[in-house]
């Protein structure tokens, strides 16, 4: 969605393509079926100036488009291992269609080699013997601020196995002014595969050194920053907190480790990472469970669901476990988010949601944070104060100034501080 509307807003014509008909005709009345966002105000824009079209057919796309865009979802399986089957079907379509010359662009997260059956896929299919080629342009857009990266990104990736592929891709990316790694096919897949994983390991390292700083008495955003502070570490995804969720993250890890499996290659530090993420939200919920005693038939407000903020997407959400575990204690819960409530309602159809934080917290024992919403950071502490049967918040997310919560009487529980 973002890339389709992007593109168009460079100026090109962009066709979206989607076998989900009630997706393509609510976004072909300019809705968007997701919140990030900038996005849906693109996408009404440029559907206005004629620019981005909606369809469910293959056959028109390929007709039309001359570089086309794979961006297909590659889930997990039960194993770790990246399920392809959509990137292989939608390859082996537009094979059949092609009647000139295409630029097919991985842009899904693959597996190294991935292009080579792509290539070799489109190869066996064609109907008439037209050239084409393959190329591979990961993308690393965050969810919550997806339009700006686009527009500004740190760098871009083309990996490619033809200068005319180059070319192309280069053409079509030179608006944005941005750097331009030019790889083989193979290495730009690995990059986005070995870019996650290294970021999560930097998320799994802080949070295993902020239970350090919670054993010691020492303070996890101190030491965060002073390593912060050295030019070849950089401060960012050293924010200690509940563990990283998201389609990505969980998603690439375990399809790396099958990667390296398949190659003979042990990623034991990999498996750590995970397993350092998993525990990480245990540790919370016993941090809960030691401050309140017995949980059963205790009354706690969870404020934030999405794995992140500005986005309603809570696939893999550290929420979701957390939310589990406390249910199975025999905790009630109220919960508020600002967009996830919609999805979370499917999710736990028997538990209480609160329009607001402080409809959620009136009479409640603990109040915990989960998400680090801007909207959290303006609410009227002392009013929750007031409405709180006893004034305990767990910050899942270091959200707020320790010294200042515990000078308004507040018992407050953040991580590794």
């Amino acid at each position: 969605m973002v890339t389709g509307a992007c593109f168009a807003n460079l100026g090109n014509e962009v066709i979206c393509v989607d076998n989900d008909l009630r997706k393509v005709e609510l976004l072909k009345k300019g809705k968007s079926p997701i919140y990030e966002p900038g996005l849906t105000e693109m996408v009404q824009a440029n559907i206005r100036e004629k620019r981005l079209f909606f369809s469910d057919s293959i056959a028109l796309m390929v007709r039309r488009a001359e570089v086309i865009f794979v961006c297909v979802g590659t889930p997990p399986k039960d194993n770790g291992e990246a399920d392809l089957t959509a990137v292989e079907s939608v390859s082996r379509e537009i094979a059949r269609h092609m009647t000139t010359y295409r630029l097919v662009v991985d842009k899904s997260t693959v597996p190294v080699q991935t292009g080579e059956w792509v290539h070799r896929t489109i190869a066996a299919n064609r109907r008439k013997n037209v050239s084409f080629d393959v190329a591979s342009n990961p993308e690393f857009l965050r969810e919550g601020s997806a339009v700006q990266d686009f527009l500004s990104p740190d760098r871009l990736v083309i990996g490619v196995e033809s200068k005319r592929a180059e070319k192309i891709l280069k053409e079509l990316y030179r608006p944005l002014k941005a750097p331009i790694l030019v790889t083989d096919i193979k290495s730009a897949e690995l990059i986005k595969h070995a870019s996650n994983s290294f970021l999560a390991a930097k998320i799994s390292f802080i949070n295993l050194v902020s239970r350090v700083c919670e054993a010691v008495g020492a303070d996890v955003q101190k030491v965060a920053e002073g390593m912060g502070l050295d030019r070849r570490i950089d401060p960012k995804f050293l924010n200690a907190g509940i563990g990283f969720g998201g389609f990505c993250f969980p998603k690439d890890l375990s399809a790396f480790i099958r990667i390296g499996e398949k190659l003979g290659i042990e990623f034991g530090l990999l498996r750590k990472v995970l397993e350092i993420n998993e525990t990480q939200k245990a540790a919370f919920i016993e941090k809960i469970r030691k401050h309140l005693w017995n949980l059963k038939g205790k009354h706690i407000v969870i404020l934030g669901l999405s794995f992140k903020p500005d986005t309603d997407d809570m696939r893999f959400a550290p929420s979701i476990d957390i939310i589990n575990s406390l249910l199975k204690e025999g905790v009630h819960l109220r919960l508020y988010d600002p967009q996830a409530m919609p999805i979370a309602k499917k999710m736990f159809p028997k538990t209480t949601f609160a329009r607001n934080p402080y409809e959620a917290a009136k009479g409640a024992d603990a109040l915990a944070i989960l998400t680090e919403w801007p909207e959290f950071l303006e609410i009227d502490l002392a009013r929750i104060k007031k409405i709180l049967r006893h004034p305990i918040i767990f910050d899942g997310r270091n959200l707020y100034d320790r010294d200042k919560m515990k000078k308004m009487g507040f018992q407050y529980y953040g991580v590794g501080r």
